[in-house]
């Protein structure tokens, strides 16, 4: 039997741009610290703990839980790239959903050094050589960051085949600027025009310019998940319940395929395949879901995930953007964060952080973020190498 869990605490501390932080075991303390807080629980309640991080030795986590409360408990170090977090997430909600456990916290946190995401370890092979492999061969551009290849690689493929414009995905970066304005966690407040987006430096002419990439960043978040009994016993907030999760890695047509191309090289199809688990297993349609917390480590990103997780058909997501329903007075605001675009992407906190914001905004707590009305919400968050975590929350009466 499958136990209902509830996200009982949640906490996240600003992120700061790279050596501006505290060091990362400061970081994810404060950040568990806050969701204890929220959540009116002590340390000494917790009976797991996931602690997720990429740039890191082994057992980080528990370097980082130890400021905390040592207890003697299970600590788990997770990584899975950008989805750390939400990995982190959904290994703790299947502990309590199994009944193997009541009360179970996921941290995240990330300290990184500036500049172009990289390869740690020279002297084995890279978990990215088939996606560099793929990537030269759909799209030989010389000079461009890796990374930037990808998610611009997958923008361009949409472009050549959609005829969507530049301007299209600077829309996404100015609207996440406007949203990140009333977030006072977000790094970056300043409100930028599509048009100082697009007269940004280019990173990839014709494709990218440098305000559509999201920054490295350093910083923390936390969740507490407990079950339905442990929340009732404890007297805590169970407003917010988890009403579906899914967890997906690479398909076949990640690297190749007679219809492959960069989309799914940076896991539209994982996308795809994760929220149709969830809208099943939830009964939900993706039309009927007010807010969404996505993946945007690049304006590209958000553009294809639109379409990955239904929110608009395939080749519909520019008509979704000039519509306006991506914002506040559309159909689903997304990104009421600002998204990673805004406070920028410490790998193993982003998950956290997306979580933190969408229990905020179905306990009607989201202050001038607030999407109003909100029963329903969404969250995705990927990590190429790959993984993608889809998950609905709900608000109970």
């Amino acid at each position: 039997m499958s136990q209902h869990v509830h996200v009982v605490g949640v906490g996240m501390i600003p992120f700061t741009k790279p050596g501006a932080s505290d060091p990362y075991h400061l970081m994810g303390a404060r950040a568990m610290r806050a969701a204890l807080e929220d959540a009116g629980l002590d340390y000494s309640a917790i009976q797991q703990v996931y602690a997720g991080y990429v740039y890191g030795d082994s057992c980080c986590g528990q370097r980082a839980v130890y400021e905390v409360g040592m207890s003697g408990v299970p600590v788990i170090n997770v990584n899975n790239n950008c989805s750390t977090g939400s990995t982190a997430l959904w290994l703790a909600r299947q502990a309590v959903a199994s009944g193997a456990v009541d009360c179970v916290m996921a941290v995240g946190f990330e300290q990184m050094k500036p500049g172009a995401l990289g390869n740690v370890y020279e002297d084995r092979p890279s978990p990215f050589d088939r996606f560099d492999e793929t990537s030269n061969r759909l799209v030989p551009a010389e000079g461009i960051p890796l990374a930037l290849r990808y998610f611009g690689g997958a923008g361009l493929a949409h472009m050549k085949q959609y005829g969507t414009k530049l301007e299209t995905f600077a829309k996404i970066r100015a609207k996440a600027s406007r949203h990140a304005a009333n977030n006072p966690l977000a790094l970056f407040k300043t409100v930028v025009t599509e048009e100082e987006v697009m007269a940004a430096p280019a990173v990839w002419p014709g494709v990218m310019t440098r305000l559509m990439a999201c920054p490295p960043t350093c910083g923390g978040a936390a969740a507490i998940v407990c079950s339905e009994a442990f929340a009732k016993k404890h007297g805590l907030d169970m407003r917010v319940r988890i009403r579906a999760q899914a967890m997906t890695t690479d398909f076949d047509s990640t690297f190749g395929g007679p219809h492959s191309d960069m989309r799914q090289l940076v896991g539209f199809d994982m996308t795809h395949a994760a929220a149709q688990q969830v809208y099943e297993v939830a009964g939900v349609d993706p039309k009927d879901i007010p807010v969404v917390e996505l993946h945007d480590c690049f304006a590209h990103n958000e553009l294809i995930t639109y379409e990955g997780l239904g929110l608009c058909p395939e080749g519909g997501a520019e008509k979704f953007i000039m519509d306006g329903d991506n914002t506040y007075g559309g159909r689903t605001v997304t990104n009421p964060s600002g998204g990673l675009l805004s406070k920028g992407h410490p790998l193993g906190a982003t998950g956290l952080a997306q979580c933190t914001e969408l229990v905020n905004q179905l306990r009607g707590t989201a202050d001038k973020r607030q999407v109003e009305g909100a029963a329903l919400a969404l969250q995705h968050n990927l990590g190429l190498g790959g993984a993608c975590v889809v998950t609905l929350y709900e608000k109970l009466a």
